[in-house]
């Protein structure tokens, strides 16, 4: 039996996937690794987190940089999906509730915009699949479908709601100790 050949139809998914594994997934990585290797370094980055009131900060500035530096990496491959993308709706959810938080809708005024965008990207790349140009189609494991851009918003979305209950304690809001 001969395989068919692929119809503009079929590929389309595929390089809709790749276009937005090339958008988000470099963009990704290099966010990461400027947190750790740019102007700042990873101390300032640590002082950045500790001005928004993410407590450890040193901790926070280490985790976010490595999930930024490995989920841009598969995201970028296809791999692992769809974990890396809930990863990133996890590293938008928290940056919207920290950093972009009461700043309104525009970035260019410090709003929650483009963190929305990269998440609802991160969402559709989820539910879209890594496609056939990935190391999870070479592994036989692509995944996609509604299902899957649901579980990456869940995981993401439950992960930043956690992590900010948990750490986010912005300057003022701490309460008296009763010793």
């Amino acid at each position: 039996m001969k395989a068919s050949k692929p119809t503009a139809g079929s590929i389309a998914p595929d390089a809709s996937s790749l276009v937005l594994r090339l958008a988000v997934g470099p963009m990704l990585f290099a966010h990461g690794y400027n947190k750790v290797f740019g102007t700042g370094g990873l101390a300032g980055t640590t002082r950045w987190f500790e001005a928004l009131g993410l407590r450890p900060a040193a901790l926070h500035a280490r985790v976010a940089a490595a999930t930024e530096i490995a989920a841009g990496a598969a995201v970028t491959l296809g791999a692992a999906s769809p974990y890396p993308a809930a990863a990133a709706i996890g590293l938008m959810a928290t940056a919207a509730a920290t950093d972009h938080r009461g700043k309104g809708f525009f970035v260019f005024k410090g709003g929650w915009e483009y963190t929305a965008i990269v998440a609802a990207a991160s969402a559709a790349m989820a539910a879209l699949g890594p496609g056939r140009l990935s190391v999870d189609a070479l592994r036989g494991s692509p995944r996609s479908g509604l299902r899957w851009g649901l579980l990456a918003c869940l995981l993401g979305t439950a992960s930043a709601k956690a992590l900010v209950a948990a750490c986010y304690r912005p300057a003022g809001t701490e309460t008296a100790s009763d010793d």
